[in-house]
This record gives structure tokens, C-alpha cells and sequence, in this order.
């Protein structure tokens, strides 16, 4: 349960929320998003309450949970374009440019059933940075990485950020980030 609770992130910010299992986070992720409304108070974006228009703020946003959002029996690049698809337009350069970026090219024809975790977890990465949304939700975004795919994880999160993009995102590890931007959310199990 969430109780008073409250922050505001403008361009280029980044809240990092913490605690332990059981404590809220994703539960404010999905507070935040609007696929939960809480009981008291409300979400705004752009000086606007979320629920007066919700689709135009789902158009600004977009939200990884714990589990990569991918069909079973696609492929990578398959993947990217529905999921993406039913948002915008994407073409075959962009989808090459961003899978090279999580480096994700060697792996991109196989089915997704076939994928590591880590995997299906760069490919959510790649949908993420072709969605150009300025806010990103992200539920444990660095779960399933190794060691580079963590770094890849922070230098994703700066660039957007240093592109005026803002960032909730619940985390259990610490995430390697060098914005002096980020700020923490400590939530207590009740």
C-alpha cells in the first residue's frame, strides 16, 4: 500500500525508487502509468491530470516491466516491429541501428522463445529507444544483465536524459549512473 507519496521530475531527471519486495514499486510504476489509479491523489504530466486524457499521455510514454513484452514466436526484429508497429512507423534502419546498440545484430532472426533472458531484455531495450518517448518506466531494468548489459542499461537512461527525457525506474541494484540529475525514492514495506 502507497501513502503519501509525491514527486515531480522535469526534463532531463531521473527518480530511482527503491525498497524492498513487497514495498510499492511496481505498484507505483503502475500508479504512475495510469494501469492503476490510486485512491487519493493523482498523476500529472504537462500541468494536466493523466486521467482527463489518458491516451495522448500513453503516447508519451512508454513502460518495461519485469518480463520483456515480445511474442514467443517472433523474432527480435519481428518483435520490434509489432510492438513498436502499433505505436509508429518504424523502418528497417532504425530497427537495425537499435538493435546494433544493445548489440543485439548477431542474435536478431532468432525466435524470442530461443532468446537468454538477458536477450528478450535488450530487445525490450531496443523497443524502448524506438518508441522516442520522453518518459520511460522502467520496472527493474537491468534484471537478467550482465555486467555490460548493466552499463548499457545506465548509458541509455544518461543519453535520454541528457536529451531532456525523464525516468522512473525501480530498482533493487544500484544502477551505473554519473547524471547528477537522479535522484532516490526510498519506499518501507508496511
Amino acid at each position: 500500500m502507497l501513502r503519501g507519496i509525491g514527486f515531480e521530475l522535469g526534463a532531463g531527471e531521473c527518480l530511482l525508487v527503491g525498497g524492498a519486495n513487497g514495498s510499492g514499486k511496481t505498484s507505483l510504476l503502475r500508479a504512475v502509468s495510469g494501469l492503476m489509479y490510486p485512491e487519493e491523489g493523482r498523476v500529472l504530466w504537462g500541468g494536466q491530470d493523466t486521467r482527463l486524457d489518458l491516451a495522448a499521455f500513453h503516447g508519451d510514454l512508454a513502460y518495461i516491466g519485469h518480463e520483456a513484452p515480445l511474442k514467443a514466436d517472433l523474432s527480435a526484429v519481428e518483435n520490434l516491429y509489432y510492438w513498436v508497429g502499433v505505436r509508429r512507423p518504424v523502418g528497417p534502419g532504425e530497427v537495425q541501428r537499435v538493435l546494433e546498440r544493445v548489440d543485439g545484430l548477431t542474435w536478431s532472426e532468432q525466435l524470442a522463445r530461443t532468446l537468454s533472458a538477458g536477450q528478450r531484455r535488450r530487445v525490450a531495450l531496443a523497443g524502448l529507444l524506438l518508441m522516442a518517448v520522453p518518459l520511460w518506466l522502467l520496472d527493474e531494468p537491468s534484471t537478467n544483465l550482465d555486467a555490460d548489459g548493466q552499463r548499457l542499461v545506465g548509458t541509455l537512461i544518461e543519453n535520454h536524459l541528457a536529451g531532456g527525457g525523464l525516468v522512473v525506474a525501480a530498482v533493487h541494484n544500484d544502477l551505473p549512473l554519473a547524471s547528477a540529475s537522479v535522484r532516490l525514492l526510498e519506499l518501507e514495506r508496511e
